[in-house]
């Protein structure tokens, strides 16, 4: 009987453990490593289907051997005491069916949310003009304390992003009391 010598018994071993490795390893070569980019923007993005090209217009970056984990938000359970919930303006007791308010009522809460809107018109309108008192056309009058006349650009700039948002406030509140009836 021929035996063998055993470093060429454990290099057979060896082989078939290796080959069996490169089997396994071929599905995993066969797709290709995608490259993930993070996207900047309220919300971060982070994703694998965009180009490089794409990727670059919008200012992503790689995320090169980061591990990415995705985590699913848990599903909402319905209420534990088997209760149905009931759609806001529906009436308890009567699927689907439109909560009815008395027109006076309604009239008046219409009537009260006008006042509410037009105080706050008059108040916004109000500061909007004590601005553009303390803007003086773009030349407002430089104060003590703006001896470092980069102080006094910052206050100018200030003044007039308030005045370009009150402005915009103002414009939405007179969009509210003109959707009312």
């Amino acid at each position: 009987m021929y035996l063998r010598p055993r470093s060429h018994a454990r290099r057979t071993r060896l082989g078939h453990a290796l080959s069996l490795a490169a089997l396994l390893a071929l599905p995993a070569m066969a797709q290709t490593p995608s490259v993930v980019y993070r996207c900047p923007g309220p919300p971060v993005l982070y994703t694998d289907a965009l180009s490089a090209k794409e990727a670059q217009d919008k200012g992503c970056r790689t995320i090169e051997g980061t591990p990415i984990t995705v985590l699913q938000a848990p599903k909402p359970r319905p209420a534990g005491n088997g209760a149905v919930p009931v759609k806001p303006g529906a009436v308890e007791g009567k699927p689907g069916a439109e909560a009815r308010v008395d027109p006076n009522q309604q009239r008046s809460r219409d009537s009260d949310r006008r006042k509410v809107l037009e105080n706050e018109l008059r108040e916004a309108e109000e500061k909007l003009a004590a601005l553009q008192r303390d803007y003086a056309g773009g030349n407002p009058e430089r104060r003590g304390d703006e001896r470092n006349y980069q102080k006094y650009l910052d206050r100018v700039a200030e003044l007039k992003a308030n005045i370009a948002r009150q402005e915009s406030d103002i414009q939405a509140i007179k969009r509210e009391i003109s959707k009312l009836p």
